[in-house]
């Protein structure tokens, strides 16, 4: 009588991911939702989502994200789209490309920068398309 369409899943759980505190992970991750990682990640992220890397985790790879926020450690590659958010207990190591960044006072950020442009483009009469 009622054709109700089933939620899927992942709908009913929420959309974010965490990894906790004393976790290892070796290999890749790849991820729609938004992500929390307080283990350590060895190898590469990838999600349309956005990551946090809390006071106590660290990845060691290349990072693919709309945004970011880091307060623990990171070496390698990072390319956020939107924003890239380091936080003053964090240490960042290698390349990073981000539409815009911030850097709290105390943060360890010894890496190489480059900003994208922003992606929106706007209409000759000033509309954002």
């Amino acid at each position: 009588m009622f054709n109700k369409k089933e939620k899927p899943y992942t709908d009913l759980l929420g959309k974010t991911n965490r990894i906790v505190e004393g976790t290892i992970i070796k290999g890749d991750i790849i991820s729609k939702a938004d992500f929390r990682l307080d283990g350590e990640l060895i190898g590469n992220f990838q999600s349309t989502g956005k990551l946090v890397i809390g006071p106590t985790g660290s990845v060691t790879g290349d990072i693919t994200c709309n945004n970011a926020d880091i307060e623990g450690k990171f070496s390698g590659t990072i390319q956020v789209t939107e924003l890239l958010n380091i936080k003053s207990k964090a240490s960042i190591h290698g390349d990073a490309t981000v539409g815009k960044l911030s850097v709290e006072p105390g943060a360890d950020f010894s890496a190489s920068c480059s900003m994208k442009e922003n992606l929106k483009t706007t209409a000759s009469d000033g509309r954002e398309t």
